[in-house]
């Protein structure tokens, strides 16, 4: 039998609840939909902002075709080999407005250390960035097309396999001055 908490001390049911729901490959959305809980509720359970009552826990457990005592479990699986994120999974920032895509790669607990993206550029698209905090780098390699980057008022064409790097503790811009779309990966270290 699944222990279910000690006495006094509440489950975390957001961290069950969320582990059962990306090993089905389920959105927040999807679970919203089949278990008839708001997006926004799911999103507060996940995230140990707020707990289910007891028919939100249950509507949930069936939707993701399991016992409520599985979903209130507090046993923990020894941790995954091989976690896998799906690319929907993958958060993104696009900045439609200026031709590019930045899909996030890195996980959001190294953010403001250690960063890396898949970048995506339109013919003509341009990242444009503010100075980053002092000592931050940044390194671009190029998959497709070609870009230039512009540090300071200094630019560099970069060809496709090339690798830029560069101090991001100051203005700085990544330009795709072709006609075809540009793809590559940046990598931020912070200092």
């Amino acid at each position: 039998m699944k222990n279910v908490g000690t006495p006094g001390t509440p489950p975390e049911v957001g961290a069950m609840l969320q582990k059962l729901r990306l090993k089905r490959g389920l959105t927040l959305d999807d679970l919203s939909r089949a278990a008839g809980v708001s997006k926004s509720m799911l999103s507060q359970i996940e995230r140990e902002k707020a707990n289910p009552t007891i028919a939100v826990a249950w509507r949930l457990a069936n939707a993701l075709n399991v016992g409520i005592g599985e979903l209130l479990s507090t046993d923990s699986d020894a941790p995954e080999a091989v976690h896998v994120l799906e690319p929907h999974e993958m958060p993104t920032l696009p900045g439609h407005h200026s031709g590019y895509v930045l899909r996030i790669l890195g996980p959001m607990d190294l953010a403001g250390k250690f960063e890396w993206y898949e970048l995506t550029l339109a013919p003509q698209g341009m990242l444009k960035s503010n100075p980053h905090d002092p000592g931050t780098m940044e390194h671009l390699t190029l998959i497709t097309g070609s870009v230039e980057v512009e540090v300071d008022g200094t630019s560099r064409m970069l060809k496709t396999g090339g690798t830029a790097r560069y101090a991001a503790d100051r203005p700085h811009a990544i330009r795709n001055c072709g006609e075809e779309e540009a793809k590559a990966m940046l990598v931020v270290i912070h200092r």
